[in-house]
């Protein structure tokens, strides 16, 4: 077909397909829900509904409060809990019904699709092995750990389109290290199997931290270059082919690491965890993710881009960063 054409009939019709079976799963009331999700847990599973035979957290190991379960079926379905989920693509809210929600969002729900949208409609539902006997029966609501790995490349896909929100910017630098930490586990796994190598549980949870925190550091962009811009323009320095002014080490250790050192982030502290190379428990999986110490730091850095941005000399800058972040000291660079 040549470029500028308008796209087959057909293909036309299976746009539409898509995006009216995503408004239709949308807008299904929780009746309609329950009902599908009924029939399709009787399909899966027959009448009886699965048990889980093993449970397990990330939080002592990685930092966040995730369930993860092995159910008793033929496939040793890997879940995690459905509150899990959201935990894991770094949502704010931190509730059951975040993860739901968010795959509910316009945005987010189209490019899903619509077989994706409604296996998140209906989350298998299973006994929680690790309720008291005597107690009444506690069913844990969770999604094969897979619909993870397509959610996440899912939002990827939606950032690549420019179609993510600036506030969900968070999830797609999450999404990222998911997939690829994921990918080379699994690869290096795959090849442990097939070598014959029995792996034990110490190796892979070290292993896939170190995965995770390389990914992390390549999809992690510390500084905004608009910061710099305003640094250049505020204290009138001059701009290299390579490099950046000796002034900006001084900026960068008195208004951004001195405030947030002293504060209850602890940046300087947590970078140096980070650098660590060592399978300390004490590594937590959020510090290797979207917030290598870097919730702290990037708000830090947004106040501070927004306080050079409305600033109109180095003076009324100052004097704003000392209001907001305490005492600082000016820069005076000539005579220094």
């Amino acid at each position: 077909m040549e470029s500028g054409k308008k796209k087959p009939v057909a293909a036309k019709k299976a746009v539409g397909r898509a995006k009216g079976g995503v408004a239709r799963a949308a807008s299904l009331s929780d009746s309609k829900r329950k009902e599908i999700a009924k029939k399709a847990a009787i399909a899966r599973w027959g009448q009886k509904p699965p048990e889980a035979t093993h449970k397990g957290s990330f939080k002592d190991e990685f930092g966040i409060d995730v369930d993860c379960y092995v159910l008793n079926d033929a496939q040793k379905t890997a879940v995690i809990s459905q509150r899990g989920m959201g935990l894991a693509l770094g949502l704010k809210d931190t509730s059951g019904q975040a993860f739901p929600r968010f795959a509910q969002g316009k945005v987010i729900a189209q490019t899903l699709g619509v077989d994706l949208l409604e296996n998140i409609s209906n989350p298998l539902i299973f006994k929680d092995p690790t309720a008291v006997v005597s107690a009444p029966e506690h069913k844990v609501h969770g999604y094969d750990v897979t619909v993870l790995i397509d959610v996440c490349k899912a939002v990827v896909k939606a950032e690549a389109d420019g179609k993510l929100l600036s506030s969900q910017t968070h999830i797609a630098k999450q999404a990222h290290v998911i997939l690829n930490a994921s990918a080379k586990a699994g690869i290096k796994g795959l090849v442990y199997a097939l070598s014959g190598y029995d792996a034990t549980r110490e190796e892979i949870i070290t292993a896939f931290k170190l995965y995770v925190q390389q990914e992390a550091k390549e999809y992690e962009k510390e500084f905004p270059p608009q910061l710099y811009n305003e640094w250049y323009k505020l204290y009138q320095l001059p701009k290299f082919e390579r490099g950046r002014p000796w002034e900006f080490k001084k900026l960068t250790l008195a208004h951004v690491y001195s405030p947030l050192a002293r504060s209850n982030g602890k940046l300087l502290e947590l970078i140096q965890v980070n650098k660590a190379k060592s399978g300390d428990r004490t590594k937590k999986l959020h510090q290797f993710l979207s917030e290598i110490g870097t919730r702290a730091l990037r708000t830090h850095l947004g106040q501070l881009l927004g306080i050079a941005r409305i600033s109109k000399s180095k003076a009324e800058y100052e004097r704003h960063v000392r209001t907001l972040f305490g005492d600082q000291r000016e820069f005076d660079f000539d005579k220094e």
